[in-house]
């Protein structure tokens, strides 16, 4: 199993809300976004990693092989019209097998991304995983409704059981589909993959936060705060 980031949003909300610096690189407590994506990667024992990011964050990619020099980070440098494009590109390019994906912003504890990976190395074979969270702050949540064993009933609308977390576990038959072409955005193609019946299942991260503003670092860091003092 490899793992994903996908890194190639503009951050327009926090460059709004103030922040100069790429998105990949804003800090939580001290620590960039990237590197606790990729610590996340290597406390679930995945060490090789293929990392999107647009042309105006080639800093990234230096500032992260000098971070993770022992590590197989390959990168693609290239501006994207959406998360399913950058999606789309990270699955493409990746060594084959299945692939855990994970958005740069999705901010979680080490621990709580390898359980999820763990439990999701649990499902059946050739099941899409989801993890989703019963903590919802992001402004346009994605919601899930689930079945007793796990398995997403439905995706989208204005309530369900939990949320999407914006990591995803992918299986190499999922990889090699080919989703419709009039599918615009990430959570299109996960609808389409619930709606087409293939095999897609939940399971929980207790607390993911969606970095996308201010409000957001500072939720973050203080989560970030209680875990150094518990």
């Amino acid at each position: 199993m490899t793992g994903g980031i996908i890194a190639a949003g503009e951050g327009s909300r926090l460059r709004r809300d103030g922040w100069a610096e790429p998105k990949p690189l804003v800090r939580i407590a001290g620590v960039p976004l990237l590197e606790t994506v990729v610590t996340n990667f290597v406390a679930a024992g995945i060490e090789r990693l293929t990392i999107i990011v647009n042309e105006d964050e080639r800093a990234c990619v230096t500032w992260a092989r000098g971070r993770f020099p022992t590590l197989d980070l390959r990168f693609l440098v290239k501006t994207t019209a959406s998360s399913l494009e950058s999606f789309a590109e990270v699955l493409a390019a990746a060594p084959p097998g299945p692939l855990v994906v994970s958005t740069v912003d999705a901010w979680c504890r080490p621990g709580d991304f390898a359980g999820f990976v763990r439990a999701a190395g649990a499902r059946p074979a050739g099941a899409t995983v989801l993890a989703v969270t019963p903590f919802v702050h992001d402004e346009r949540p994605l919601w899930a409704t689930l079945d007793g064993d796990g398995r997403v009933l439905t995706l989208g609308g204005d309530g369900g059981d939990v949320v999407t977390a914006g990591v995803y576990v992918i299986p190499a038959p999922v990889r090699a589909l080919a989703p419709p072409a009039a599918l615009g955005r990430l959570r299109e193609y996960l609808a389409w993959l619930v709606a087409s019946g293939r095999p897609v299942y939940g399971d929980v991260i207790e607390r993911v936060i969606d970095v996308d503003r201010a409000g957001d670092v500072a939720l973050a860091e203080d989560m970030a705060r209680a875990e150094e003092s518990a």
